[in-house]
């Protein structure tokens, strides 16, 4: 079997996965494919945009109104949450901007500030509970983000609180050309 066609079966296996499953992240989801497929899992996975591309053809096929009324939802708790925390720049992104988001995705929000101590002073007044961690980010080794996860029954919420001279530093747009984030008033314009 040609490699392109393996990734191309690892992609879809891995789309299947994470629209059924949703608790995994793309690196599990494609490992997890490749072995159901027998395949090896390591010098022929594909990436996270071509396992993107066949999650959202999954999506179209198999649960399209369903998808349509959840990505609906999510997005605008998303804005009730951008709204709240507005004094702290907030951008959407993940699965809920790009609309691969399913009935078991978090919302991700990005914070940009350097009054990082305000975003959990703020979190205390909010009524859904909330726990504090660390995030950890794949691209600059040693550099440790505060992290928020946010139980509202609706949806989870995740805060990733960055200071604000990282925005500049941080790529636009996703290989595709579509936006790795959006700030509060483009987000109202999904809904």
């Amino acid at each position: 079997m040609k490699n392109q066609d393996m990734r191309r079966r690892i992609a879809h296996a891995a789309a299947r996965i994470l629209a059924e499953d949703g608790s995994l992240d793309y690196g599990s989801a494609k490992r997890k494919a490749a072995r159901q497929l027998g395949m090896p899992d390591s010098g022929s996975l594909p990436d996270n945009q071509q396992v993107e591309e066949a999650l959202r053809s999954y999506l179209a096929i198999y649960q399209a109104d369903e998808v349509r009324a959840q990505l609906t939802l999510l997005r605008q708790i998303a804005i009730e949450y951008m709204e709240r925390l507005s004094a702290f720049d907030p951008h959407l992104t993940g699965p809920v901007l790009n609309g691969t988001a399913g009935k078991h995705t978090d919302i991700n929000l990005q914070l940009f500030t350097d009054q990082q101590k305000d975003v959990e002073f703020l979190l205390m007044g909010l009524s859904p509970p909330y726990q504090a961690g660390e995030y950890r980010a794949a691209d600059a080794p040693g550099r440790v983000y505060p992290r928020f996860f946010i139980d509202d029954p609706r949806a989870s919420v995740d805060l990733v609180v960055y200071p604000a001279a990282e925005l500049r530093n941080m790529k636009r747009q996703q290989a595709d050309g579509s936006p790795r984030r959006l700030r509060l008033p483009q987000a109202r314009e999904l809904v």
